[in-house]
C-alpha cells in the first residue's frame, strides 16, 4: 500500500485546501496522473499520484485544509480497478454473517469462564517495575503499562520512565500547532454573530483569506502614505490614435496605456531607487532590476503576476507580456514563479471606473502606483484659456520608513512629465 502525501509546493507555501478530487475510490491511476486540485495562497496546483495502482482510500474531503506532508490518499499497487468497492461489500457481508454467531457464542459462555479469562488478562497485564520507577511515574503522571522496559527481564526502571516522559513531551510539542489551529477555529465559530433576519454564510476561499491577511499585514507593518497627482492624457491618446493601426499590424497586439505607464515607472524608479527597494531587518535592499507586478482581477480575487525585466522590453513586449499574464490569471494557469519576486506594482482601478483611490502596498515592496479613470475636466492652459482635457488622477502609496514625502512627490511628478510628453518616452523605450 502506497501513501500519497501533499508534496513540497514552494518555499513560501506550506498548506492548501482541497478544491476538487479528480479521482474516486477504486479508480485505476498511473504514476504521475493528477488526482486532485489543491488551492493554495497563490495558485491552484494539481497533486499527482506517486505510484501506479488503485485508489484504495481517500483520507481527506473536498474543502479540507491540508499541510505539506499530510497523507491524503492511499494507492494499492497490486489492486485492480473496482476491486476496492467489491472487497468492501464482501467484508460487510462476512461481518454481518459473523455477528450473530459471535453473539450466540457470548450468550453460551459460562460466567465462571468469563471470570477466569478476566483474571488471566489482569495477570498478563501486570507491570513489573522498581519502586523508584513507580514513584517517578506517579510524579510525572505516566501510565506504567505504556512504558517499554529495556531490562531483559522486563522490569521497568527510572530511566525507562524518563525516556517515556521525553517522548511524551516531544509528542505534545508536535501536537501543539494543530491544537492551536483547532482552538482558533473554535474561537472563530463562537464569535459568529447570530442574526434575526435571513443571511447566507459562505466560507472564504484560501486565496481570499490570504489576500485579506496580507493587506492587513501591509498596513500593520509599514508606515504607508499616499500622494496624488493628475495627468493630462491628451498627447498619449493622440499618439495611440496615430500609431494603433501600424502597431497592431506590426506586432499583432494593441498599443495600450499600460505599456506607457510601465515605461514611465521604470524611468522614474531609476531616478528614485529607494522606491524600488525593500527593508530586510536593519538593511535597505536596493534592487537593480525592474520586475513590475501588474494587478489583475479574477473571479477568485486579485493576483499580481510579474513582468520580468520590464526595462529591457519594448512597448510591444510589455503589451504582449501583460496580455499573456492576464489571460493565464483568469484561466487559473499562472505558475508560482510568475507571481513571485516583483520589485514594484502597478494597479489600474480605472478599468472599473474608479476616479480616486489609495492602493495598498504589495509587501515587501515599498511602492505601488495606482491608475484611475480618464475623464474630461476643465483645465487652465499656459495661455490662460480653459479647455476640456482628458485627465487621470494617479496615486503613489509608499512606505514612509525609507521613502520620504519629497521623493514620493517627485517620483509621481516625473511619471506625469513622461506621460504628458510620450513621444520622447516612445523613442527612448
Amino acid at each position: 500500500m502506497k501513501e500519497i502525501k501533499v508534496p513540497e509546493l514552494a518555499e513560501s507555501i506550506t498548506e492548501g485546501t482541497i478544491a476538487e478530487w479528480l479521482v474516486k475510490k477504486g479508480d485505476q491511476v498511473e504514476k504521475g496522473d493528477p488526482i486532485l486540485e489543491l488551492e493554495t495562497d497563490k495558485v491552484n496546483v494539481e497533486v499527482n499520484a506517486d505510484a501506479s495502482g488503485v485508489i484504495s482510500e481517500l483520507l481527506k474531503d473536498e474543502g479540507d485544509d491540508v499541510e505539506v506532508g499530510d497523507v491524503i490518499a492511499k494507492v494499492d499497487e497490486n489492486g485492480e480497478a473496482g476491486s476496492s468497492s467489491e472487497e468492501d461489500s464482501q467484508d460487510k457481508e462476512e461481518e454481518q454473517q459473523e455477528q450473530p454467531k459471535q453473539e450466540e457464542k457470548q450468550q453460551k459462555e459460562p460466567a465462571a469462564e468469563k471470570q477466569e479469562k478476566a483474571a488471566d488478562h489482569e495477570n498478563k497485564g501486570e507491570v513489573i517495575a522498581t519502586p523508584a520507577a513507580r514513584k517517578k511515574a506517579r510524579e510525572l503522571g505516566i501510565d506504567l503499562s505504556e512504558i517499554s522496559a529495556r531490562d531483559p527481564l522486563g522490569r521497568i526502571r527510572p530511566e525507562d520512565v524518563d525516556a517515556a516522559a521525553s517522548g511524551s513531551k516531544q509528542e505534545t510539542k508536535q501536537e501543539a500547532p494543530k491544537q492551536e489551529k483547532k482552538e482558533k477555529k473554535q474561537q472563530q465559530t463562537s464569535e459568529k454573530t447570530e442574526f434575526t433576519k435571513p443571511v447566507e454564510r459562505e466560507k472564504m476561499s484560501r486565496r481570499r483569506q490570504t489576500i485579506a491577511k496580507r493587506l492587513v499585514e501591509a498596513q500593520q507593518t509599514s508606515a504607508m502614505l499616499t500622494t496624488f497627482n493628475e495627468v493630462d492624457m491628451t498627447n498619449v491618446m493622440k499618439l495611440r490614435s496615430e500609431r494603433k493601426e501600424s502597431f497592431l499590424k506590426k506586432h499583432d497586439i494593441k498599443l495600450g496605456f499600460m505599456s506607457f505607464f510601465t515605461k514611465a515607472a521604470v524611468g522614474a524608479l531609476k531616478e528614485f531607487p529607494l522606491i524600488n527597494a525593500e527593508i530586510q531587518g536593519n538593511e535597505v535592499v536596493k534592487k537593480k532590476f525592474y520586475d513590475i507586478g501588474m494587478a489583475v482581477s479574477t473571479d477568485e480575487g486579485l493576483v499580481v503576476p510579474v513582468v520580468r525585466d520590464a526595462d529591457r522590453l519594448d512597448f510591444a513586449g510589455i503589451e504582449k507580456e501583460i496580455a499573456q499574464l492576464a489571460t493565464k490569471a483568469r484561466n487559473k494557469e499562472l505558475q508560482l514563479d510568475e507571481l513571485q519576486g516583483g520589485s514594484f506594482t502597478i494597479t489600474n482601478g480605472g478599468i472599473f471606473g474608479s476616479m480616486l483611490s489609495t492602493p495598498i502596498l504589495n509587501s515587501p515592496q515599498v511602492g505601488i502606483l495606482g491608475l484611475h479613470n480618464i475623464e474630461k475636466r476643465a483645465k487652465v492652459m499656459p495661455d490662460d484659456t480653459i479647455q476640456a482635457r482628458p485627465m487621470m488622477y494617479i496615486a503613489l502609496s509608499y512606505d514612509h520608513r525609507i521613502v520620504d514625502g519629497k521623493e514620493a512627490v517627485q517620483f509621481l511628478r516625473r511619471i506625469k512629465e513622461m506621460i504628458e510628453d510620450p513621444y520622447d518616452l516612445l523613442l527612448e523605450g
